[in-house]
């Protein structure tokens, strides 16, 4: 059970569990999932799924499920139409499998429904198209038919018509005179049987007059008037096909639609072939009219019938009267006519075989009409279809002919044929392009497709290779082989005999080829009787092209081998070769995202060369990777070495490699490599034979090279600086992906050396910045040190290790107020410079004195703020005592005359402003002067220290 709920769960079917006994049934997420039905909405017995099958289905699906379940049977399934839970239905197919219980009574059943409407939908327009074309046949040679009323053969055609395009209304007319009478109708939208139309106020007669068909498919969006009579409100869709007879145009077949894009070119197809029939027929009961009317008018229709009649002993076979037609038709005169049998008409092939269904045929039986195959005078076949019927000729037996030359009809109907079979086989190729994911599988699939959907005897891909052969080399084919492939040297060059066929042609041309008979053509030389052999006896070759720089290059071909003598009309061409465009679209997408994977695959391998240390072993894995990339198998990475005028240029190796093993590095000429060209080119190819050319480069003997390509390395100011090559023991086959992916290798490669060479600039300047007195530090714009240079691990006691990425707010500043309003003006006027108070690393205050400066990027945006701090803490102290000193007494340390002179005219002048009242107070010492005089001066200032300690515990600090 376990593993059953498991399987549900993973299988895309809608899986069902049906208890017998209890009629309870369980459903799988597959019933949401095919068909919409939510879980809560299903019913849980066995009518969540009768009521769901289609009434026609539901009958025959539950008797046919119940006869398995109440006999021994333990295995069912059935296709039938389900009910989607937004109402329409699907296809499926519905297996199940009987569980029954000792006693073999059935008491559980289980199973699962998979949708089939893709394939069912497919079968049954296939079955409605071969329907369609049986039906039209069937009018045809019924309203073929004398026997049958002209009304009825009107309204045969009308009705067939409807059914057939699917249309709302279906109209025969007929002209008289200045009127278009309504002779037969079907549905609506239509007007009513007897209805007349003055020609002038017919939207279409004017077109149809001409003979041209016309189809509307949206008569909104082409602007006609189809308000002014009541049968045309609600038409969205018309078709009008003339009804041509000898005479001219004597009426119209029409259908229309309320539906807008309601007809296909299939439905004009299958009107323009009913209408010529209907025509004949319509010409031939006018005929027959006269004849019934008058023996005269009988005789003189007979000549000037517009299709072929003639009578003919039915004993003799000869032939006792022809008309005009007939002499029209064979190429015969009537006198040479008159002087021939029936068998005279006949395939040879075929005459024994004829005569003797003729001498079966009954005298009074009138035959149906059948198709067959006529001699003309000059020796080609004709296509008629002969009615014939017994009378009696000068007194003795015989048989009254009239044939129809349907060879143009037969044609179009085997074109339509085609037609249908390379759409089938455009539309399966196009699902395989969709779907495809390897070039071999595609090629495979089309030439599989090509023999199974397009019935060609077998198909092969090719491509045309660029050697000195200029050879075409099949890669995938499907069908009727036999070794003819393996035999088989074709070359698209003109010079060589096996490239004057038509797959060289269509190379060279990058126009499709198409031979209806080989025998006919003398570009297959000897291998006419080998072909006909294997049963090909028509080619068709087309182009398999992809657009290279602003032009179309073919590079191969699909070649397709028909088992009959081809009929290839234009249309069917075109379909083809929008089929051979669409395969080489496939793969040329198929190249193209492979490419993307190798490019994608190479920039992986740039981001692996780039995450490597930097320096030697930079280059060192670059070339590694580079190598690997491309295919190399050797590749290497240069410096030029500066030399003096007129010396030879000289490079040195920073990392070279060889079927994947490192070399040791050397310096080496310029002169004589390919690597020369470099120096005023920005890439150098040589897809093949550069030994040949270079035959003195050591590093091209040492791998044995037959390609190279290489780039030029250049530093931030454009100049050349070096080189990076790879290397190839094989001709270069992708030259644009070579290039592309060095080019991706060759900048990584000049921004390392740039970044070397800004590196020494660097560290030069750092140490000159190491040098100065000041503290010089630069942090970003969140405040992180990003540069520390000597003096300021002198300065504040951090080392540049410790400082390095520190918020400065948080390692220097106690109150970092102050910081942010000078960082503030910074960011504001661009610079700063001011007194600030920071922190050594021991908690002591330093007094700096800053000079601040925004740096800006490349961009003009902010970067980052220069700080250079200088150490004031000796001078602030000068300023300090200094200021004592001029306002302190020294020996007491309380403030002398001049300070309380200042602070007394701070009080008067604030006690005027608020109109208060002051006081002032003075304290005399006592004896002093004797103090002073007795005990001395030293203890007279050691008296004046006390007092002034204790005056100073007796007021506040600002006070």
């Amino acid at each position: 059970e376990e593993r059953f709920h498991l399987v549900s769960r993973a299988t895309a079917d809608a899986v069902w569990d049906w208890n017998l006994f209890t009629d309870h049934i369980w459903w799988n997420e597959g019933m949401q999932t095919l068909f919409g039905v939510p879980p809560d909405q299903l019913q849980a017995d066995s009518s969540s799924w009768t009521s769901r099958l289609h009434p026609e289905d539901s009958d025959a699906v539950v008797t046919g499920i119940h006869a398995v379940i109440d006999g021994k049977g333990t295995h069912w399934s059935s296709e039938y139409r389900f009910r989607r839970h937004d109402g329409s239905y699907a296809w499926v197919l519905d297996r199940g499998f009987v569980i029954r219980d000792a006693s073999g009574k059935a008491v559980r059943m289980v199973g699962g429904m998979a949708d089939i409407s893709r394939q069912k939908l497919a079968e049954i327009d296939a079955q409605r198209d071969a329907q369609n074309h049986a039906e039209l046949l069937q009018v045809q040679q019924r309203i073929s038919s004398m026997a049958l009323p002209l009304h009825e053969a009107l309204q045969l055609v009308a009705d067939t018509v409807l059914r057939q395009t699917r249309a709302r209304g279906a109209l025969v007319e007929l002209l008289r005179e200045q009127e278009l009478v309504a002779q037969a109708a079907a549905g609506d939208h239509v007007r009513p049987v007897g209805h007349l139309l003055p020609v002038d106020q017919s939207l279409l007669w004017p077109s149809l007059r001409e003979g041209r068909t016309v189809v509307c498919n949206d008569t909104e969006a082409a602007g006609w008037d189809m308000s002014s009579m009541p049968h045309r409100h609600g038409v969205r869709s018309v078709m009008a096909v003339p009804l041509r007879t000898a005479s001219g145009v004597v009426g119209s077949l029409k259908v229309t639609s309320d539906q807008p894009q309601a007809f296909s070119r299939r439905d004009v197809a299958h009107l323009e072939i009913l209408t010529e029939s209907l025509g004949s027929m319509v010409q031939l009961r006018h005929v027959a009219a006269q004849l019934r009317a008058s023996e005269q008018q009988y005789r003189m229709l007979f000549d000037e019938h517009p299709h072929p009649m003639w009578v003919y002993d039915k004993e003799t076979l000869r032939l006792q009267a022809v008309n005009q037609s007939m002499v029209t038709h064979y190429g015969y005169t009537e006198a040479e006519l008159l002087a021939m049998q029936m068998t005279d008409l006949w395939p040879a092939e075929r005459r024994a075989a004829i005569k003797a269904s003729i001498d079966a045929i009954p005298m009074d039986q009138r035959n149906r009409p059948v198709v067959s195959r006529h001699l003309k005078k000059d020796g080609s076949m004709m296509d008629v279809e002969i009615t014939a019927g017994s009378i009696s000729f000068n007194g003795r037996p015989a048989r009254q002919v009239l044939a129809t030359d349907v060879t143009e009809r037969l044609r179009t109907e085997r074109e339509l044929a085609r037609m249908g079979r390379a759409q089938r086989l455009l539309s399966a190729c196009n699902e395989t392009l969709v779907r495809a994911t390897s070039e071999t599988a595609l090629l495979q699939a089309i030439c599989q497709i090509a023999v199974d959907i397009g019935g060609y005897r077998m198909g092969w891909v090719g491509f045309a290779r660029d050697d000195d052969r200029k050879s075409i080399e099949p890669v995938a084919h499907a069908g009727y082989n036999q070794n003819y492939l393996e035999n088989l040297h074709l070359s698209w060059s003109a010079d060589d005999p096996y490239g004057r066929g038509p797959a060289g042609t269509a190379v060279r041309s990058g126009k499709p080829v198409i031979v209806q008979d080989i025998r006919a053509e003398g570009d297959f030389a000897d291998w006419t009787e080998r072909m006909l052999e294997h049963g090909f006896h028509g080619v068709i070759c087309l182009p398999l092209q992809q657009r290279d720089h602003d032009q179309d290059r073919t590079f191969g071909l699909l070649y397709l081998y028909a088992p009959d003598i081809l009929q290839i009309s234009a249309q069917e061409a075109a379909l083809l070769q929008e089929l051979s465009n669409d395969v080489a679209f496939g793969i040329t997408s198929l190249r193209a995202h492979k490419a993307q994977q190798r490019l994608q695959a190479s920039v992986l391998k740039v981001a692996a060369a780039v995450s490597a240390s930097t320096g030697t072993e930079f280059f060192v894995q670059l070339v590694r990777n580079m190598a690997d990339a491309l295919g190399a198998q050797g590749g290497c990475v240069v410096r030029l070495l500066p030399g003096s005028e007129g010396q030879p240029d000289r490079v040195t190796t920073l990392a070279a490699v060889l079927d994947g093993h490192m070399l040791s590095n050397d310096e080496y000429m310029l002169e004589g490599t390919p690597s020369q060209m470099l120096l005023n080119q920005r890439e150098f190819v040589v897809a093949e034979k550069v030994q040949q050319a270079f035959p003195s480069a050591p590093m091209l003997r040492l791998v044995g090279a037959q390609g190279y390509a290489g780039q030029q390395l250049c530093n931030g100011d454009g100049e050349v600086v070096g080189f990076v090559f790879v290397l190839f023991r094989q001709p270069i086959a992708e030259t644009d992906f070579i290039t592309s992916t060095l080019q991706i290798f060759a900048a990584r490669a000049s921004a390392e050396i740039d970044r070397q060479l800004a590196d020494i600039r660097i560290r030069h300047q750092a140490s000159l910045l190491d040098k100065a007195q000041d503290a010089i530090l630069v942090r970003d714009l969140t405040h992180r040190i990003i540069f520390w240079n000597k003096s300021a691990e002198r300065l504040y006691g951090w080392s540049q290790l410790q400082a390095l990425g520190q918020s400065i707010e948080t390692l220097l500043y106690d109150d970092p107020t102050h910081f942010r309003h000078a960082t503030q003006a910074v960011l504001e006027q661009g610079e700063w410079t001011g007194e600030i108070v920071q922190y050594h690393r021991d908690g002591s205050t330093i007094e700096v004195e800053g000079r601040w400066t925004l740096v800006r990027g490349d961009d003009g945006q902010p970067h980052s703020i220069l700080a250079i701090n200088t150490d004031i803490r000796q001078r602030k102290a000068s300023e300090r005592e200094i200021q004592r000193l001029a306002f302190y007494d020294a020996l007491t340390g309380l403030p002398n005359r001049m300070l309380l002179m200042d602070r007394i005219g701070h009080a008067l002048a604030n006690a005027q402003r608020r109109h208060h009242g002051g006081a002032l107070l003075f304290i005399d010492l006592d004896n002093f002067k004797t103090l002073n005089d007795t005990l001395g001066h030293d203890q007279g200032d050691l008296l004046l220290q006390q007092v002034a300690q204790r005056l100073n515990t007796c007021v506040r600090s600002v006070d």
